[in-house]
């Protein structure tokens, strides 16, 4: 695996929901002393219960913070890549079985994880179908896609495929092992 120094200072995380990229993109922040930044954040209204916010007002805020000098990524919505892309010096991919990130899924709205990286504020998580959904069936093959879409970027990458290839990950970066 590449050190995290090759991948500079503006680094893209991709993967399917619930796999981790919250968590590993604070942790890097953390470690490197550059900003956070959870698209998830971005995409839906604080103090709602994951209420999409409007296209263009999504965008303008996704635009605006791929400009800054430095920072680590979180989120999908591909419809941004190419801009994203254009501007990130590095990328790294994670995924894991779709059943262990149902369970993340149900742990983070089962109990309320106020704390937890990427946390909407001021929302209370809430079991959804649609939720669900995404995650075992319409997201099951995504990392593919991500993977595919990283390689033909030219960008340094790193590509974690299980959940001990990312603590292993963890352990290279010297990076705080989430709890």
């Amino acid at each position: 695996m590449l050190p995290l120094a090759s991948l500079g200072r503006r680094i893209v995380v991709l993967g399917p929901s619930n796999a981790g990229k919250s968590t590993l993109a604070a942790a890097i922040s953390r470690k490197l002393g550059i900003p956070a930044v959870h698209l998830d954040q971005f995409r839906h209204l604080p103090n709602t219960d994951w209420q999409p916010r409007p296209d263009p007002e999504f965008a303008a805020l996704h635009d605006a913070a791929i400009e800054g000098e430095s920072w680590v990524m979180e989120g999908n919505y591909s419809r941004l890549f190419p801009q994203r892309f254009a501007r990130a010096t590095g990328a790294i991919l994670i995924s894991s079985h779709q059943w262990l990130r149902f369970g993340r899924y149900l742990k983070r709205t089962l109990i309320n994880h106020s704390d937890r990286a990427g946390h909407l504020e001021g929302a209370r998580d809430s079991i959804k179908w649609e939720m669900i959904d995404w995650i075992l069936v319409k997201t099951r093959n995504s990392q593919a896609r991500y993977g595919r879409l990283i390689r033909e970027s030219g960008l340094p990458f790193v590509e974690c495929h299980t959940a001990r290839e990312l603590n292993a990950l963890y352990a290279l970066w010297g990076l705080p092992v989430p709890r």
